[in-house]
Parts: structure tokens; sequence; C-alpha cells
């Protein structure tokens, strides 16, 4: 699974967890703007101070384009002077740092570092270390919050997977699994069931993973889809009892690996074909179709 991998920013950029997504890159967007203009008055939101400069006036509302979709951003406006949050200026890579310090949150927990560098990215000044640190408080208790949510109603379809990242560990940088659950319920939403993240993808770790799914509430399994991980369709079998399918774009990528790079466009197009069929016994009689004219313009695949 180490080169068959799904991007994290992929996943949690789709389905409804876009929204999740979208939820966190507001709330951040919008506590630094608070931080900011604190910084410029001088003093907190209703705060009594003698160091106080300048005091709030209100809101103005502005909608922020993202790859995530549409974020509704509250702009505080102040009763002297203007303030417009510098990370709304065109080609300035704020959302780029936002998504990249929750996707962080979600695979080790973020740093005052990060949110450091995210200030500065943003082009934020006037925060202290203090405020920085109770926003990366806040970010985590989120994302935690989200990941640890319970799991209601029936989930017939679910995808696992994993995508190799770099992370921290004891003042180290290694390389780690983080190992996502997709489902989809009756309703036909889809959702990031769960995510977590270990050093391998062992059949235990695995079954711990999906055990945790199902104390969280995950039920109605009928369908679990993922690649030939040996030790993921053990434990599919172990913990939820489900009936298990190979992923398409796995095995896709599985069939290129043996064609050469001349071939891989029209292999491709040929293994398209048995997957368009209509039913399993014409996919079987086109995939034997495929396999006969494959044969003699790619050695590799009679393997």
């Amino acid at each position: 699974m180490t080169d068959e991998k799904i991007a994290l920013r992929t996943l949690l950029e789709k389905g409804s967890d876009a929204t999740f997504l979208r939820e966190m890159i507001g709330f951040a967007a919008q506590r630094v703007m608070e931080l900011e203009s604190e910084a410029l008055c001088g003093a907190g939101h209703g705060e009594r101070s003698a160091e106080r400069r300048n005091q709030r006036n209100g809101y103005r509302d502005r909608d922020w384009e993202t790859r995530a979709g549409t974020v509704e951003l509250r702009i505080p406006k102040l009763r002297r002077g203007s303030y417009f949050p510098v990370f709304l200026e065109p080609r300035r890579l704020a959302e780029k740092a936002l998504t990249a310090v929750v996707q962080e949150a979600y695979v080790q927990g973020i740093s005052t570092r990060s949110v450091d560098d995210l200030v500065r990215a943003m082009g934020m000044e006037g925060i202290s270390k203090s405020q920085v640190s109770r926003l990366c408080g806040e970010i985590d208790e989120r994302v935690q919050t989200f990941l640890s949510r319970p799991i209601e109603g029936e989930w017939p379809y679910v995808w696992l997977d994993a995508t190799y990242v770099k992370a921290r560990r004891d003042h180290h940088i290694v390389s780690v699994a983080v190992i996502v659950a997709v489902g989809v319920n009756t309703d036909g939403r889809r959702e990031v069931l769960g995510m977590t993240v270990g050093h391998s993808e062992a059949e235990p770790f695995w079954v711990e993973f999906l055990r945790s799914l199902a104390r969280r509430g995950l039920r109605g399994a009928k369908l679990v889809i993922s690649d030939a991980h040996e030790g993921l369709k053990a434990a599919i079998v172990k913990v939820l009892g489900a009936t298990w399918q190979r992923c398409r774009v796995h095995f896709m990528r599985n069939a290129l690996a043996y064609a050469g790079k001349t071939q891989r466009r029209i292999v491709s197009a040929w293994v398209g074909t048995a997957f368009a069929q209509d039913d399993a016994a014409a996919a079987r009689k086109q995939w034997r179709e495929v396999a006969d004219q494959a044969r003699p313009r790619v050695p590799s695949s009679r393997r």
C-alpha cells in the first residue's frame, strides 16, 4: 500500500468532509482576525483597559472562495480607521497555509510553531505567543471532537485506505501511516468516519482501528472496498464481517505497473472497457478478451 496511496488532502476535501474542512478554515481565519483586531485596539472585545487605543464597531460580512468551498467571514470593524485582513489580498497563500495546519491537526496535533508560521503566512502582526498557543488548543480540540464523534445510522459501504506522511516523533521526522475510513450511509451521504496514525499497516493495527469505529457506533457495513493488503482483508472479516471488494483504482495501478510507459495508455483503455460492462458476466467476458489482446503486446501481462 506504500506505493498506492490516496493523498490526505484529497480525502479531507471529499464529500461532506469538505464541510468540516471549510468550517475549520473559517474558524481559524475568524479567530486570527479577532486576535489581530484585539491587538489593534489594545484590548479584548468588551474589555476595560487603560491601554485601549480603539474600539470595535460590529462586523461586515465577506465571502472567501476557497478550494473547500465558500467560507463566510465576519470582518471586525473599528470605530476609528479601518481594518481589512491581509490574507484576503489576491495571490496570498493563506488558504493553503490554513489547510496545511488543519491537516497537521488531523495527523499529529499542531504545534505553536505551526500556528506561528500560519500567522506570518496570513500577514498578521501583533499576535502574542500566548494567543498563538490558545489558538493551537482550539484547533486541536475541534479536530479531535470531529474524529471521536459518535457514528450514527447505517453505513453499508465503507472504503479503507492509507497514505504515508512525514510526522515528528520524539524529535525525529519519521514516515507514518495515516489510516482512513470513508463511508456512505443509506441516504447516499459520504463522510470520513475515522482516521488514525501508526507506524505500519499490519493486521493488528487495522483490527484495532476497525474496532474503534465499531465502538463509536459503526454498523450496517455490507461492502468494504480496499486494496488487496492481506492484513487489511483479514481485519475486515474479523471485525466487520462484511463482503470485501478490491478497489478498482488500486487494481488499475497494479495492472499498469506491468506495462511499459508507452503501453500504459492503451492498457488503461482496455481494462476500462471491462469496468464499463453492465453486469458481472459481461465484465468477465470482456476481461478475457482484454487479456487475450494484451498478451501479445504486453509480455509481462502473462503473469
